[in-house]
């Protein structure tokens, strides 16, 4: 568990301390991991993202690289056509991992990349040569994006730059100026958020769905409801200025030292298409969030407990309430029968899924799934109170034929004009002559 310096964990902020432990494993191990936190104003979401920057764990780089080239795998303009002896002749360095920052008032060449006007301009030997932006300045590193919903709405260019860098794992950025070659490049970094809800525009997931499905979590975040909590936090702003000890950084097993089991991979696919899940980045961060999960409890291998603690976290911002609570009620019953050694549990989801039964069988508990899902095209049902006659009198509608129409025609066929005297083709009103 990381240690944040001068922070209070309580019951409504506790989720997003996790979150930001799982996405720093995830980055550890060279795995961005996009978090978002949600929440009304003055609940603390800014300033435990911010106090995270100070128990990063520390990278090795290139030593100048202003891009943070690894020097295992340079990818940068100027190291990526390196050889390895060449690399070890430039020498390598450890610095802080990088925890940038992206304001509303940031144009997109601050943010991807524009001409270095220092060098442009330089009196002894100008050079046009590119400035790397933000996000290829935070490769391997943090970006943070406070109210991203505002963000989103007032900044459209900004929020289409985030989802190229989002989209994949890693992401890629490119760098355009005019007379200069394009760049580009690979990008590992993860990006977190904060946002109101309850303000102008509104959730992110109202504004651009697109970028909401690119964060792997949304984590709600509340006020504190003990009274000993709010204590806590007033009693620590006595401190905020003294001195304090050395935080030692975070340092967690890498992601790929703990494989994922078929079962657990067979249980996402089926909740995948049994819930009709959109985006299949959902099953994609439920996968990666459970190891996360079973190796920061120090666990040795993934299980659906892991499974069913990030599920709110993944799929809240993805599905309807109703949906994430049928998933849940889904994990339950397997965890039931997973444990259980009776007859009754060898008929359980949970051993159809893991014994590699028939497929006849799996279809079968399959459809009755489904059949009992949340549709929204199923037709009304009727009320279970209405009464057994009428539903036994009951008929479906007829349509009527056409030869039991009656057709009537008109009591006289009206008189071509072509017949009609001159004085029959005005008519004047009586009054128009009085």
């Amino acid at each position: 568990m990381m240690t944040f310096p001068q922070l209070i964990r309580h019951r409504g902020i506790e989720p997003l301390f996790r979150a930001i432990e799982i996405s720093v494993a995830a980055q550890y191990s060279g795995h961005p991991f996009h978090i978002h936190a949600e929440g009304l104003r003055g609940t603390g979401k800014t300033s435990v993202i911010r106090a995270a920057q100070k128990v990063l764990p520390p990278i090795t780089r290139i030593r100048g690289c202003i891009y943070n080239c690894d020097p295992a795998k340079p990818h940068c303009p100027l190291h990526r056509h390196l050889s390895p002896g060449e690399v070890a002749a430039i020498g390598s360095e450890t610095v802080p991992r990088p925890f940038l920052e992206i304001s509303h008032s940031a144009k997109a060449g601050s943010v991807v990349g524009s001409i270095d006007l220092g060098k442009l301009t330089g009196q002894e030997a100008p050079v046009a040569a590119l400035l790397p932006g933000t996000i290829p300045q935070a490769h391997r590193g943090i970006i943070f994006i406070d109210e991203i919903n505002r963000l989103a709405d007032t900044c459209p260019e900004l929020a289409d730059i985030l989802l190229d860098v989002m989209g994949t794992k890693p992401g890629r950025i490119q760098i355009e100026e005019p007379g200069l070659p394009t760049v580009e490049m690979p990008v590992s970094v993860s990006v977190w958020a904060a946002s109101n809800p309850d303000e102008d525009p509104g959730p992110l997931h109202h504004i651009r769905k697109q970028l909401a499905d690119r964060f792997d979590f949304l984590v709600p975040v509340s006020q504190p409801q003990d009274p000993q909590a709010v204590f806590a936090i007033l009693k620590s702003r006595d401190v905020q200025f003294t001195a304090q000890a050395a935080i030692a950084p975070l340092s967690p097993a890498r992601l790929d030292s703990l494989p994922v089991p078929d079962d657990i991979r067979r249980t996402l696919a089926t909740i995948y298409v049994a819930f009709q899940l959109e985006s299949l980045r959902a099953v994609e961060t439920l996968e990666t969030a459970a190891v996360l999960e079973a190796l920061l409890s120090g666990s040795s291998t993934v299980s659906l407990d892991h499974l069913s603690r990030v599920l709110p976290f993944a799929l809240g911002h993805r599905t309807s309430a109703e949906i994430l609570a049928a998933i849940q009620k889904f994990l339950e019953d397997l965890k039931a029968g997973g444990r259980g050694a009776s007859s009754a549990a060898a008929a359980s989801p949970g051993v159809l899924l893991t014994r590699r039964s028939g497929p006849g069988r799996f279809k079968a508990w399959l459809y009755s799934l489904l059949s009992r899902l949340p549709r929204r095209d199923r037709p009304p049902q009727r009320p279970s109170g209405a009464p057994e006659a009428e539903k036994r009198n009951a008929s479906p509608a007829k349509m009527p034929s056409p030869r039991d129409s009656v057709i009537t025609a008109p009591p006289k066929p009206a008189t071509p004009l072509s017949e009609l005297a001159d004085e029959q083709l005005i008519a004047t009103s009586p009054k128009a002559h009085d």
